[in-house]
């Protein structure tokens, strides 16, 4: 058996190796579908043995008395998802790393402000005119940060800010800009590069629907039948509202956020609704458990196969989503094979075993860098009818922001903004399409926050590598020049001129946008390799999408909602008027159908 193991090692680093080789030479993304797949795959093992790196966990914390209710329910915290260590992924872990450790020491406090993150926001970021994402809609935009708020947050401090010089001809009020910093790891190793945890768990869990503390989780719930409490607008009530309020995710809030959060507490009732007529014996706490179990699989499962082939769109990567859910077999065929042993590549990782590839599970710094994706939102909002595209109103983004959600409702019923979100492109993610209005964003609390430059200087700060030895991190070529970096003369003399030609200084975020993109891609190559590496081990890892992906925990009827079940019948269940937007529309989170064919689809 041993002798076999060490084949299959030797075969699976061969063929990694092999992979790397192909994928240097030629790219993934020249390929036929048939052969890239096979590249991705060795890729992909080449990550997993190269680029997962525990951070360790920090001294202290304990995790909660042994209850056999762990086994079966996801817990508010995160504990008791890895049975064998009950902490492994719940709040308050490390964030792990997919650099080598020795490579995540921050930069001396002179050279992390240099270049400077303002001058950077000013010169390289600031939307002069609106480029848009043709291929993809503004709920798309929604979406992604609807999921980035389940997926990790990283408390701030007040004490001893970043000081960002300003230059005369700098409007900003404030003169230096101040920027608050990360919050330290409480419990840090001293031999070691600085760590931060988590204020989420590391799981993919619905967190940000259910609630991120037990206080706010309680007050969520009605107490009857499993569900959720939801006002009259569709949104949580008030009282719930206030408990949130103080968290990093509130202070984000805008109609964007509210319309999914809104979508998805109505999909859990309707969860609770469908398991409660088939299993009437069953309590409320059972109701609540089973269906955010599969409220949250659901989630997964549409931005895996809904999602994820809308922005990055390429025949490849859009075949590798699906074989990732239900794999080469597919949901249909799966269920002939049901008595089989569970083979992650021909039936889907959820219900395969659980699997680690001997790294303790956590989300990583580098996948929270990758995931900077704020030119995407719109400075502009345009919301229509859907009953006959007609323009019911116009906004600027601050008037979406989070004190106006409920005027915002108020004002105009929610399939409407749906519809409009549907309807309308968000911005590319490329150099000059920041949102001017995030550049100036005014808080609740008076404060006034430039987003582009904290966004480049949080990557600095957490020790992420820049964008040449991020790439060589993941063994891909680095660039030679700023024109090698990017396919427009013109930009490459404004980066020149700021990294003051020393192309090894760009910053990761910058490269990313610059550098031009597969075909059919919303994001760069280089971001991708994080992501072919993370999409899987954030489902592989989690026994509710693995080991306990089963009728036992979910219920058979819980299993036939996920696999029923996709972002479009989400939508037409709860909002059945969008038919007609969605017709013809093969990806919900592309741009959808006009209403009254009539108008200008612009």
């Amino acid at each position: 058996m041993a002798k076999k193991n060490d084949a299959a090692k030797s075969a699976t680093t061969l063929a990694s190796w092999l992979a790397t080789r192909i994928d240097r030479s030629i790219g993934w993304s020249r390929l036929p579908t048939a052969f890239g797949i096979a590249v991705l795959i060795g890729l992909r093992n080449a990550l997993r043995a190269d680029n997962l790196f525990d951070t360790g966990r920090a001294p202290g914390g304990s995790p909660p008395p042994e209850n056999t209710d762990y086994r079966n329910a996801r817990t508010v915290d995160g504990t008791y998802n890895n049975l064998e260590h009950p902490l492994m992924g719940s709040v308050g872990s490390r964030f792990g790393r997919n650099a080598p450790l020795a490579q995540t020491f921050p930069e001396p406090p002179e050279q992390l402000l240099d270049p400077n993150p303002r001058l950077i926001s000013r010169r390289l970021l600031t939307r002069d005119e609106f480029i848009p994402a043709t291929t993809l809609n503004v709920l798309a935009a929604a979406w992604i940060q609807f999921e980035v708020h389940d997926w990790f947050s990283h408390n701030t401090v007040e004490t001893k800010p970043w000081s960002v010089p300003l230059d005369g001809s700098d409007p900003w009020p404030q003169r230096p800009m101040q920027i608050r910093r990360t919050a330290p790891d409480p419990c840090p190793d001293a031999s070691g590069p600085p760590t931060f945890v988590t204020q989420d768990t590391h799981w993919w869990d619905g967190s940000q629907v259910y609630g991120g503390t037990r206080e706010v989780a309680e007050a969520l719930r009605s107490g009857s039948g499993g569900t959720l409490r939801m006002d009259g607008q569709g949104l949580p009530p008030a009282d719930v509202e206030a408990l949130a309020s103080t968290s990093e995710t509130a202070a984000n809030f805008w109609v964007g956020l509210a319309v999914l959060h809104s979508l998805f507490m109505r999909e859990h009732n309707a969860i609770c609704e469908h398991l409660a007529a088939c299993h009437p014996e069953m309590s409320d706490q059972e109701l609540y458990d089973k269906a955010r179990l599969v409220n949250t699989a659901l989630m997964a499962k549409i931005h895996t196969i809904d999602w994820t082939p809308a922005i990055i769109g390429h025949p490849t990567t859009v075949f590798a989503m699906h074989t990732n859910w239900s794999g080469i077999l597919g949901e249909r065929l799966n269920n002939l094979f049901q008595r089989q042993p569970h083979n992650a590549l021909l039936r889907g990782i959820p219900g395969s075993p659980t699997s680690l590839h001997n790294v303790p599970y956590s989300l990583t710094e580098e996948f929270v860098a990758v995931y900077r994706m704020h030119p995407l939102i719109p400075d502009r909002f345009v919301l229509r009818s859907a009953s006959d595209d007609s323009v019911l109103a116009e906004h600027e983004l601050p008037d979406l922001a989070v004190q106006y959600v409920r005027a915002r409702f108020s004002e105009t019923p929610l399939e409407n903004i749906i519809y409009s979100f549907g309807r309308a492109h968000p911005g590319a993610l490329t150099l000059h399409n920041f949102p001017r209005h995030l550049q100036r964003l005014e808080r609740p609390d008076g404060s006034i926050l430039d987003l582009a430059a904290i966004d480049v200087l949080r990557v600095r700060e957490r020790g992420v590598p820049r964008y040449n030895e991020f790439r060589r991190m993941l063994r891909l070529r680095p660039v030679s020049s700023f024109g090698e970096l990017t396919d427009d003369p013109v930009v490459a003399k404004e980066l020149a001129a700021i990294y003051g030609d020393d192309v090894e200084r760009v910053d990761l975020m910058i490269g990313l946008y610059a550098e031009p993109k597969p075909k059919g891609f919303g994001f760069s190559d280089t971001a991708f390799r994080i992501f072919v590496l993370m999409a899987s081990r954030r489902l592989e890892s989690d026994r509710f999408f693995t080991s306990d992906f089963r009728p036992e925990i979910y219920t058979p009827e819980g299993l036939a909602w996920v696999r029923n079940n996709s972002m479009r019948s989400v939508l037409l269940r709860h909002f059945p008027s969008l038919a007609a937007a969605l017709d013809g529309v093969t990806n919900p989170f592309a741009p959808w159908t006009p209403t009254w064919a009539g108008r200008s689809t612009e």
